[in-house]
């Protein structure tokens, strides 16, 4: 029970680290672009922590396999190295006994990951989709950020404002440049700019359609170095706020789906889905059974000499899931279940190395003959 416990701590150890590290990586990178988004005014600000608090989930399902894999390589390599293991193994401490060990963790391991794959994942890209659906759904005037230019979403005109007011309902000093006007379209070169001393928006209680309503001053229109330019001063001008149109992919709706629904379906890229998220707890089984008779390790080797061959083996691995899923959904594979195809050559793959190292087992006493007196 001690030697038990001591290999769970150093594992789980291990796994924490490592998936840390990596989740630190994917996050940054994700936190990154939606922070791009927010600085150039198509997202608001407030509602990126609580995004990626709603999509962790989904990014900890597919790195906790890959972090109890690399848990195990570093913590049972760091036993091989300083000899930990040998005197285990001299004590009658197999591998065998060494893999139940480990399937105790990595049970609790693939237990977690279920949980993410058969509901928080889902249910946490269903409210994350939902908050930003929500902020997508305002127009362009919504997400204007002052002193700098803004494209509407449809490319049908340009937006500057030089201030808004506290309660963003002014612009202040705005400028406008339409380019979706009728004569635009057939002239490239045509252009209609639109200089205001303010703009407010304004919603029409019949048709609910947003307006925004410029206020003193100056509208051009023709082409840059002809003459015919045409100029006219107003004291009011309005405009249309064109809504955003809001596409939800296929594939975001499966994902965000209930896992009972998808039970339910039998749409091939539904049923493909759901298999996937069985398949996730089963592979961190399976990549203990690989890792154990992958952390064997030379001390006059290093620890860190099988960790590129390891890798290499579970990316193809992981990225054989990933294939048949993608096959399943685009009708390649007509069969679902193929998905579980994948899972017996890594499994036999492990115990066939497991079978091939040394199965150490406590020397038998033999009884000393009577040759020898005592001196």
């Amino acid at each position: 029970m001690i030697i038990f416990r001591y290999l769970c701590r150093e594992l789980l150890f291990a796994t924490l680290a490592v998936s840390a590290v990596l989740l630190l990586m994917v996050m940054s990178g994700r936190f990154v672009k939606y922070l791009a988004e927010a600085a150039a005014g198509d997202l608001s600000a407030g509602i990126l922590f609580p995004v990626m608090g709603y999509r962790l989930p989904g990014f900890l399902e597919v790195l906790l396999p890959m972090g109890f894999f690399l848990g195990i390589l570093l913590a049972y390599g760091r036993l091989y190295i300083e000899s930990e293991m040998t005197v285990l193994h001299a004590c009658g401490f197999s591998e065998r006994r060494l893999l139940t060990y480990t399937l105790a963790p990595a049970l609790l391991v693939a237990l977690v990951v279920a949980s993410m794959s058969l509901y928080l994942t889902p249910t946490g890209l269903e409210r994350s989709s939902g908050l930003l659906t929500a902020d997508k759904s305002r127009n362009e005037f919504d997400h204007l950020v002052p002193r700098k230019f803004v494209a509407t979403e449809g490319g049908r005109a340009v937006y500057y404002a030089d201030s808004l007011s506290d309660d963003r309902s002014t612009m202040n000093e705005v400028f406008l440049a339409e380019l979706g006007s009728a004569r635009a379209q057939t002239e490239s070169d045509y252009q209609v700019v639109i200089l205001a001393r303010e703009g407010v928006q304004q919603i029409d209680p019949e048709t609910g359609l947003r307006y925004l309503v410029l206020r003193d001053g100056y509208r051009y229109e023709g082409v840059p170095g002809q003459r015919d330019y045409r100029l006219m001063k107003f004291s009011s001008y309005e405009t249309l706020l064109e809504m955003p149109r809001l596409r939800e992919r296929e594939s975001d709706r499966i994902e965000s789906a209930a896992t009972l629904d998808l039970w339910r379906s039998d749409k091939p890229e539904e049923r493909a889905n759901l298999h996937w998220r069985f398949s996730l707890p089963v592979l961190v089984l399976v990549v203990a059974v690989l890792a154990v008779p992958l952390s064997r390790t030379n001390p006059r080797q290093g620890r860190y000499l099988k960790m590129i061959p390891a890798v290499l083996l579970y990316m193809v691995y992981l990225y054989s899931l990933i294939w048949v899923r993608g096959a399943v959904e685009d009708g390649d594979i007509a069969n679902p279940a193929a998905l579980w195809l994948v899972h017996p050559p890594f499994l036999i793959l492990g115990l066939l190395l497991l079978g091939g190292g040394r199965f150490r087992r406590c020397p038998k006493r033999s009884g000393r003959s009577g040759g020898g007196g005592s001196q």
